[in-house]
């Protein structure tokens, strides 16, 4: 799988700013040539969208290369039905709540960028080891 970070997040202007706040306090800066508050605004991210096509809006640290956060901006997933079908995973000593295997399927298919179809595939495998998915 890839070492980047998919967030859907509900698009309201405080969370994203909120966000925005976070990664660019762990050092994380936008890809885009534009400036990352631009995220909370829902013209924007029209514009965005209508102009260049974008679908995630992501953010690199300089020192980590492979630790990119892509923040989904296309609403046509329902933030809060993903919550509810969330799963969640020990890490150390922190329940991590995760989208659930058919909600990431359904996310990375939006974007259907040659990463995220690669990872449908293990999506994919994965539903099939786990004994839900077509052999």
């Amino acid at each position: 799988m890839t070492g980047d970070l998919d967030l859907a997040v509900i698009p309201e202007a405080k969370n994203l700013l909120s966000l925005v706040e976070a990664l660019n306090a762990l050092g994380y800066r936008s890809r885009a040539p534009v400036d990352p508050k631009d995220l909370a605004n829902p013209k924007m991210r029209e514009l965005w969208q209508k102009e260049k096509g974008m679908k995630v809006f992501t953010f690199f640290h300089p020192e980590k290369p492979f630790a990119d956060v892509d923040i989904l901006i296309d609403e046509q997933i329902d933030f809060k039905k993903v919550w509810e079908r969330r799963v969640k995973y020990k890490a150390g000593d922190v329940l991590v709540p995760t989208a659930s295997v058919d909600d990431l399927i359904a996310m990375k298919s939006l974007s259907a960028r040659d990463k995220d179809l690669s990872d449908i595939e293990a999506l994919n495998r994965v539903k099939i080891l786990n004994g839900k998915g077509e052999k």
